[in-house]
């Protein structure tokens, strides 16, 4: 049997990987730096890409960051601005001297490339970034500071974290607002659809909602036995069978077999009673078959997990997103059997 490589070997290798792949020649990074000592509008650019933190070399986040501080006071920034700045910061030796901020200004190929120099900076960190993550992930696995259960979910999350590092938003100025808004009126008003958001099936319930909006929590509240648990399954499969939009159910009261039964009489019109004793007429069959057809064509994924967590929810919910990137729905039945587990 082969045996495991030990977590400190393990842990030296990602090292050594993530800096073999971070110690290539620095001249995007040179290029930058000495685009910015030479245009203003070079500041402007790299700015909108770039963070401190995206340099490998420490040196270079110091020069950035000093840059960036003559630039948002007003003043010009060049080699000699840029020495009285990092002299008054206590930080020039730490960038590398007055010589070095001088070789700086004249490594630049062209200044007009700062915004392509910058997003190869950029990516460079980003894939620094992708090895520090293997190497956390690693160490979770070695040290174990929690059960399975947690330490996929931490995991997932640090891998969630490092494509998210850099969705960002911008100004948009009202004018394009106006315009986005108006055709989606426009369109609207020419379709005659009163629903904006995700159907619910209810007809009532989407003229008084206009659908469930993308990100809303919606609870649905009553006394026991009121028809919570039907509500939420007649919406899941109106969206998924007549919408053809993938919905998810996290149940935690019925097994997937009830639950199946359950919309297989709703989506057949059949009594349940009949359907559990077997007891169903000749007219039922027909309809019956007809509704498992449809149901065996819509997007609807069943979870039947007791006492699940919200960190499993959430990590089951993040990996049922990646299949279906249409997700529309997810439905919890009910949130008072959910189980805290050892942290929210």
């Amino acid at each position: 049997m082969r045996s495991l490589m030990p977590a400190n070997q393990a842990r030296r290798r990602l090292l050594a990987l993530s800096k073999g792949a971070s110690s290539r020649p620095s001249t995007n990074a040179e290029s930058v730096l000495g685009a910015m000592m030479l245009s203003p509008g070079a500041i402007g650019a790299v700015s909108e890409v770039l963070d401190a933190s995206d340099f490998y070399r420490e040196s270079h986040g110091v020069i950035y960051r000093a840059a960036l501080a003559l630039y948002a006071k007003g003043e010009p920034v060049d080699a000699i601005t840029l020495v009285d700045e990092l002299e008054e910061r206590g930080e020039l030796e730490g960038a590398g001297g007055r010589v070095r901020i001088h070789e700086l200004a004249r490594l630049v190929p062209a200044s007009a490339n700062a915004g392509h120099y910058a997003r190869i900076v950029r990516e460079m960190a980003t894939l620094r970034g992708l090895i520090r993550a293997g190497g956390d992930i690693s160490t979770l696995g070695w040290d174990r500071p929690g059960d399975a259960t947690e330490l996929v979910d931490r995991a997932e999350q640090i891998v969630f974290d490092l494509s998210q590092a850099r969705v960002t938003s911008d100004f948009s100025h009202i004018e394009e607002l106006l315009k986005d808004s108006f055709e989606r009126i426009t369109a609207l008003y020419e379709a005659g659809a009163e629903v904006t958001g995700t159907p619910s099936g209810f007809r009532d319930l989407d003229r008084h909602t206009s659908g469930f909006q993308p990100g809303n929590l919606i609870i649905v509240a009553a006394r026991p036995s009121m028809g919570k648990s039907g509500l939420g399954l007649c919406m899941a499969a109106n969206l998924a069978v007549r919408e053809q939009i993938p919905v998810g159910i996290f149940t935690l009261e019925m097994s997937k077999s009830e639950v199946t039964q359950r919309l297989m009489c709703s989506e057949a019109k059949v009594e349940s009673q009949r359907l559990r004793t077997g007891k169903l007429g000749a007219d039922d069959w027909p309809r019956l078959t007809a509704a498992c057809d449809r149901l065996a064509k819509a997007p609807i994924h069943v979870d039947d997990t007791g006492s699940i967590t919200m960190m499993e929810i959430r990590s089951k919910a993040r990996r049922l997103k990646s299949r279906e990137p249409n997700l529309g729905l997810i439905v919890v039945d009910y949130l008072q059997l959910m189980s805290s587990g050892a942290s929210v």
